[in-house]
C-alpha cells in the first residue's frame, strides 16, 4: 500500500475503490440496522429479559475480539476481494438462520457467526477506503463513508417498521441485501489495496495503544451503538411507545448521523488536534444522554434529542478514524485500523449488557444513564490524556 503521509503521496482520491467499499458496508449497514432491533424485539416477544436480551447482542462482540486480530491476514492468505465476498455469503447464511432455529442456545451461535463475517467487513472496507484517499481528504472521505453508512442504518429500522417482526420476511430482506453488498465489490475487483500477511503482527501492543484517544473513542461508540441499537427498541416499547414508534426513533439516530457526518469530516480536516473534536461529540451525547431521561415519554421531543444525539456520537467514530490515520500510514495503518474495530469490539460486549442490567435494575431511565456515564468516562480520559500531554510539551 502506498504511503499517504503527506498530500504529495498520492494526488486524487481513487473513487472507484471508495465507491465500492463505501457501496458494500453501507447495505451491510442497512443489514445492521435492521436486524439488531428485530432480533431484540423477537426474543422480548418470547419473554427474555432485557439482560439476557443484552448478553445475547453482546455475542456480536466476542465474535468481533476474535476476528479482528486476524483479519489482515486472512485477507492477505485467501485475496481481498475474495474475502469480502466470502464474508458476505457467511452472512448471507447467517442471518435467515435465525427464523429457522428456535434455540436460544443457537441464537448464540448465529450471532458469532454473523458477525464474525460483518467484523472482517468493516475491517477490510475500512482498509480500502482509508488506502484509496489521500492524508489531506481523508476526513472529508471517512465523512461520506459514515454519513451513506448512516443512510443504511437509518433505513434498517424504517422497513422494520413496515416489514414487522413476525414471519420470514424481514429475514428474507436481511439476506437480500447481503447478497446484493457482492455487486459492488465484485466490480471493483482490479482495485484492491496491498495486502500482506505479517501487517498484523504487532496488532496488541503498540498499535492497540497508538492512538488512546481515537480506540477509547471507538469503545465508546460500539458500547453504545451497539447497545442502542438492540434496546432502544425496548427502551421506547417500556416508554410506552407501539414496536413501530420504537423502531422509527433508531431511524431519527440514524438520519442524525446523515446529516453531520460529512460536516465533522470536514472540521476533522482543518483541526491539528483531533482529541478537542472528539471530546465535543462525547459531550454531545452526555446531553443528549440527559435529556432522554428529561424527555421520556415524549416521542417528538425524543426524536429530536435522537436525531442531534445520534449525529454528534458517529462522530466519536469518524474523527477517531481519522485521528488514527493521521498517525500512521502503510501496513502499520491496516493494523492499527484491526486495532480500532478490536476496540469498538469491546464496546460492543460491554455496552449492551451494562444497558440491559441497567434497565432491568431501574427500568427506561437506566438505559440512559449508562449512556450517560460512558460519555462521562470518556470525557474525562481524553481530559487527563490532553493534561499530561501539555505538561510534556
Amino acid at each position: 500500500m502506498a504511503n499517504d503521509a503527506s498530500p504529495t503521496a498520492t494526488a486524487a482520491i481513487k473513487w472507484r475503490a471508495v465507491f465500492a467499499a463505501v457501496a458494500a458496508i453501507s447495505v451491510v449497514g442497512t443489514a445492521i440496522g435492521f436486524g439488531m432491533p428485530l432480533l431484540s424485539i423477537i426474543l422480548e416477544s418470547r419473554g427474555y429479559s432485557a439482560t439476557l436480551i443484552g448478553a445475547n447482542t453482546a455475542t456480536a462482540g466476542i465474535a468481533a475480539i476474535a476476528t479482528a486480530p486476524v483479519a489482515t491476514r486472512i485477507a492477505a492468505k485467501l485475496g481481498f476481494v475474495r474475502t469480502m465476498l466470502a464474508m458476505l455469503l457467511l452472512a448471507g447464511v447467517s442471518a435467515p438462520g435465525f427464523y429457522f432455529s428456535e434455540a436460544l442456545s443457537m441464537w448464540f451461535l448465529l450471532r458469532f457467526t454473523l458477525h464474525v463475517a460483518l467484523t472482517m467487513l468493516f475491517i477490510l472496507s475500512e482498509f480500502w477506503i482509508v488506502d484509496s484517499a489521500p492524508a489531506h481528504r481523508r476526513g472529508l472521505v471517512l465523512g461520506i463513508y459514515a454519513t451513506v453508512l448512516s443512510i443504511g442504518f437509518a433505513t434498517g429500522p424504517w422497513l422494520l417498521s413496515i416489514t414487522g417482526s413476525t414471519g420470514f420476511l424481514p429475514f428474507a430482506v436481511i439476506t437480500a441485501l447481503l447478497v446484493a453488498a457482492a455487486g459492488p465489490v465484485f466490480l471493483a475487483k482490479n482495485q484492491p489495496p496491498a495486502m500482506h500477511a505479517s501487517a498484523q503482527a504487532r496488532v496488541f501492543t503498540s498499535f492497540l495503544f497508538a492512538a488512546p484517544a481515537a480506540t477509547a473513542a471507538v469503545f465508546v461508540f460500539g458500547a453504545v451503538e451497539t447497545g442502542g441499537l438492540s434496546l432502544l427498541p425496548i427502551y421506547g416499547q417500556q416508554t410506552g411507545y407501539s414496536e413501530a414508534e420504537a423502531a422509527l426513533l433508531i431511524s431519527m439516530l440514524g438520519l442524525g448521523n446523515v446529516a453531520l457526518q460529512i460536516p465533522i469530516g470536514l472540521l476533522a480536516d482543518r483541526v491539528a488536534d483531533k482529541r478537542f473534536l472528539l471530546a465535543a461529540c462525547a459531550a454531545i451525547g452526555l446531553a443528549g444522554s440527559l435529556l432522554l431521561i428529561r424527555f421520556s415519554g415524549n416521542w417528538t421531543a425524543t426524536a429530536i434529542v435522537l436525531f442531534i444525539w445520534g449525529g454528534g456520537v458517529a462522530g466519536l467514530y469518524t474523527v477517531g478514524l481519522a485521528h488514527l490515520s493521521a498517525k500512521l500510514d502503510g501496513l502499520d495503518l491496516a493494523s492499527a485500523n484491526a486495532a480500532f474495530i478490536f476496540c469498538y469490539a469491546l464496546g460492543m460486549l460491554a455496552g449492551p449488557q451494562l444497558m440491559g442490567f441497567g434497565m432491568d435494575y431501574s427500568g427506561p431511565d437506566g438505559f440512559a444513564r449508562v449512556l450517560a456515564a460512558f460519555f462521562v468516562a470518556y470525557i474525562v480520559f481524553v481530559a487527563s490524556r490532553m493534561v499530561v500531554s501539555r505538561q510534556h510539551t
